[in-house]
């Protein structure tokens, strides 16, 4: 399982907007038939740059399915957050394979 992770700092001036867009981007993302899930979480760390941190975390069906989005996807999902939040935004992305996963189950 492999997990496409996206990164994205952006600035206070734009978060209200960039929060309901990204919303609205995520389900987008997952309508490519690539991902089986997603989350958007906040980094809770304080930046030395400012702004708010964020991590979306798509999870990829396979490797295959992340190479096709790369193919046929992924430029331009990644134009329309550019083309509306420009330079009040960076993003970086990284790649995680899934080793194994664990669960906790309570008994009452």
């Amino acid at each position: 399982m492999i997990i496409y992770n996206v990164t994205i700092n952006v600035d206070a001036s734009i978060q209200e907007n960039w929060l309901t867009w990204i919303k609205e981007h995520i389900p987008q993302v997952l309508a490519t038939g690539h991902f089986t899930e997603a989350k958007l979480t906040q980094v809770l760390v304080e930046e030395d740059m400012g702004g708010t941190t964020y991590s979306v975390q798509y999870r990829a069906k396979s490797r295959e399915a992340l190479d096709a989005y790369y193919k046929n996807d992924a430029e331009r999902m990644r134009k329309e957050g550019l083309q509306q939040f420009a330079d009040k935004m960076l993003a970086f992305r990284t790649e995680l394979e899934v080793i194994d996963e664990y669960t906790v189950n309570f008994q009452n």
